[in-house]
């Protein structure tokens, strides 16, 4: 198995000059940012659905349902060990690396929502991150609720570590027909932000799609994505572009020359 602490990031991508010279939003004011898969397949990262809707040859209520899980535990681990393992793998890209520089440098602050279960935001050195769709990395007991970190495989036998029981973790992702995670948060930082950013979103799973729609009147909002997301037209600014090269040329446009490089 690969060492995580020796996978190196992945090589820096020069950024590219953006489609249209972008507007610089009041730095006094937070950025709220949502991200999806578009980003973190920069970093080798499999979306597991087929054009046909399979998720690695299974349907998708068999891996990600309430009742795909509580009908065979066992696929549905296997299912998430070989997700969770792959990230040892991989390493955040050139645009997970300029989020964390934008949140650390922004002076109004700035939040990210990702629909990802990945750990690339952090492990990028972003600190202000809401998992929508919960991590691969954590489990969640059934029986107690306690949520606890989880780097390896899981299998049905595994005991909770606070309540002892057997059987009764689960992977903490949110499933469909699931309530996702962090809404509290997620609307609390809609109903103050200054500008919303989305990168790498299809805009086809609800609520995340609904997001932009949901920011204060006439907050300015931007889409970065390679194809435009079927919610496209509700953004005011288009950035099309992988996101290794878009992202890193917004930041830098925004932050300038007034603080200092990563």
């Amino acid at each position: 198995m690969t060492d995580l602490n020796k996978v190196s990031p992945s090589p820096e991508t020069p950024s590219t000059p953006l489609s249209e010279p972008p507007m610089r939003p009041d730095p006094r004011q937070p950025l709220l940012i949502l991200t999806g898969a578009g980003i973190s397949a920069e970093s080798g990262i499999r979306t597991f659905r087929d054009a046909n809707g399979l998720w690695e040859e299974h349907a998708i209520e068999e891996v990600a349902s309430p009742e795909g899980f509580a009908a065979n535990p066992d696929l549905v681990h296997r299912f998430y060990n070989q997700r969770r393992l792959q990230l040892f793998e991989v390493a955040p890209n050139a645009a997970h690396r300029a989020l964390a520089r934008l949140e650390q440098h922004w002076p109004g602050g700035a939040v990210i929502i990702t629909q990802n279960v990945d750990d690339l935001h952090e492990r990028a050195g972003s600190r202000n991150v809401i998992h929508m769709h919960g991590e691969l990395r954590k489990v969640r007991c059934t029986a107690c609720g306690a949520v606890h970190p989880w780097l390896l495989e899981l299998h049905s036998p595994s005991a909770c570590p606070t309540c002892q029981r057997s059987g009764t973790l689960r992977p903490h992702i949110v499933w469909f027909g699931e309530v996702p995670f962090g809404l509290p948060q997620i609307e609390q930082a809609l109903a103050t932000c200054g500008a919303f950013v989305a990168i790498g979103t299809s805009g086809l799973v609800y609520p995340a799609a609904a997001l932009v729609d949901a920011v204060p009147p006439g907050t300015p909002t931007w889409e970065l994505n390679l194809d435009p997301a079927l919610n496209s037209q509700a953004f005011q600014h288009h950035h099309p572009g992988p996101a290794t090269r878009t992202v890193p040329a917004l930041v830098e446009a925004w932050l300038g020359d007034r603080l200092p490089p990563a």
